[in-house]
């Protein structure tokens, strides 16, 4: 069971970073917000309209889990459109308006997190989650769908210590990854040493492991969300699983991303974590 205390510093951090997002999105004229990110088929509005709806999801799925069953129904009959049909819905919405309804649905969302007994756990598109996992998808979300709104912006965002978040999703989601991609989970386990945005390190996993994982916390979050390639990244692996695992990574259920090309030599001037060198 989860620490009362850890949960409500999880939904802080979670509403620090959306909060940080905000404030990319909030004084754009509304034609900044028609601009292609990254993420092919979708513009700024697109991906706060994602956030916005996957806060009502989850909201759903908290409150009424019989009208949520009804939904993930739907979800399964409608795989490969579900995702996209509600962003490209919110995205005609004006700009104001739909900054207004991402607010209001995080603002209800966190309210309702807060608010959960210990021990309860919630239905979702996989397996049910407990509030921590809740917030910590949202979280991890939100840091994604920002980073491509960052991109399309030209705005360096200074890594946090939030990443830990991210980081931990994406180390404990390794088995899954495999399985997405058809394969066998591995038998040993990993060693993963991440240099964290203040300079310390972040470790995870047996300290005697020979599978290891290495190098900066922020690359690895950028690659286990598919938002950079690992080639553009400074990560290192020792052992075969682990750098087959470098190649797979993902810290979001379903099936896997068609994720980012190597930017190459032509890519050079945008940082890896987003900005303009």
């Amino acid at each position: 069971m989860a620490d009362p205390q850890s949960v409500r510093s999880l939904l802080d951090d979670l509403r620090a970073e959306s909060d940080a997002l905000d404030s990319l999105v909030a004084g754009l004229p509304a034609e900044r917000w028609a601009e292609a990110t990254p993420a092919e088929g979708w513009t700024v509005a697109h991906q706060v309209a994602h956030l916005a709806w996957t806060d009502h999801q989850a909201l759903l799925a908290i409150e009424d889990p019989d009208a949520f069953a009804a939904e993930l129904t739907y979800a399964v009959d409608h795989l490969d459109t579900y995702v996209d049909e509600a962003a490209a819905q919110g995205a005609q919405m004006p700009a104001a308006t739909l900054l207004e309804a991402w607010r209001s649905s995080r603002a209800r969302l966190w309210a309702t997190l807060v608010a959960q007994p210990p021990g309860v756990r919630h239905p979702w598109y996989g397996p049910p989650m407990s509030t921590a996992a809740v917030a910590n998808g949202r979280l991890m979300e939100t840091w994604a769908h920002g980073q491509d709104i960052a991109d399309t912006l030209g705005v360096r965002r200074a890594p946090t210590a939030r990443l830990r978040h991210v980081v931990r999703i994406a180390v404990r989601a390794r088995d899954y990854a495999f399985a997405a991609h058809g394969r066998p989970a591995p038998r040993e386990e990993f060693r993963w040493e991440l240099t964290a945005p203040d300079g310390s390190l972040w470790t995870f996993g047996p300290d005697g492991a020979e599978q290891r994982v290495t190098g900066p916390a922020l690359d690895l979050c950028l690659l286990a969300v598919q938002r950079r390639h690992r080639d553009d990244l400074a990560l290192h692996a020792q052992g075969e699983d682990a750098d087959a695992w470098l190649s797979i990574a993902q810290a979001f259920a379903g099936p896997p991303g068609k994720g980012r090309a190597a930017a190459g030599p032509a890519g050079s001037a945008l940082r890896p974590d987003g900005g303009a060198s």
